[in-house]
């Protein structure tokens, strides 16, 4: 799943970017408010992490143009402001919830857990094609009754793969969505991961769910050819 973190505090943003990662997010950081709004219109994301004091377009601006093109994304507020004037402005602005500074990891990450579980339909917590189901709250996949053992990465890919089932994503668009950006041009690394899921997933079965549109990028379907 991929998160957005917008928080111009270095130090904050190295902490909560690191432990997202331990906990298998892919992380995108936006330093201000412009550049959050540029990663919120060129990438899609699970969740949005959003400081409020930011330089450029404020925290509560950028939320309002979050809430007018992406609706039903989750956006977790992370402030120093403490007031409940605060909390209730950008709650009716569409914020899913809100955490003050200074803050745990722990509590953080249990709320960006409940935020994903009761998010859009998208966001459900098991996902199904076929006889395929994973499972994204405990992080086990089976296809039939055999469980799938699968690496973090393959586990990611699946589940974006999943979440769009039927829909053909191309490379960049995968590699965007599971890896960080440090991943950007190496698209060859999403041929090796399908590879993986294939032997793993379709190897044995007469349906396949994988398919590849040659040129173009791969799919999960209960029609995979």
């Amino acid at each position: 799943m991929r998160v957005l973190l917008v928080e111009d505090e270095e130090k904050v943003s190295r902490f909560v970017a690191r432990g997202l990662k331990a906990e298998r997010y892919a992380v995108d950081i936006a330093a201000d408010g412009n550049s959050g709004l540029d990663h919120i219109r060129a990438y899609s994301y699970d969740l949005i992490i959003l400081d409020l004091n930011l330089p450029g377009i404020p925290g509560t601006e950028l939320l309002k143009h979050i809430r007018k093109g992406h609706p039903n994304v989750p956006v977790l507020i992370l402030s120093a402001r403490d007031h409940i004037a605060d909390k209730v402005e950008n709650f009716e602005l569409g914020a899913d919830d809100y955490l003050t500074k200074p803050f745990s990891f722990a509590e953080l990450i249990v709320r960006v857990k409940a935020l994903l579980r009761r998010g859009p339909v998208t966001n459900s917590t098991t996902l199904r094609v076929g006889e395929l189901e994973l499972d994204r709250v405990v992080h086990k996949v089976k296809r039939g009754e055999k469980t799938i053992d699968l690496t973090s990465k393959e586990f990611s890919l699946l589940e974006y793969l999943m979440i769009n089932a039927g829909r053909v994503l191309s490379r960049t668009m995968i590699v965007e969505h599971v890896w960080d950006q440090s991943f950007e041009g190496l698209t060859n690394i999403v041929d090796v991961y399908v590879r993986q899921l294939r032997k793993k997933i379709d190897e044995g079965h007469e349906r396949k769910l994988f398919r590849t549109v040659r040129g173009v990028g791969y799919s999960v379907t209960e029609d995979g050819v």
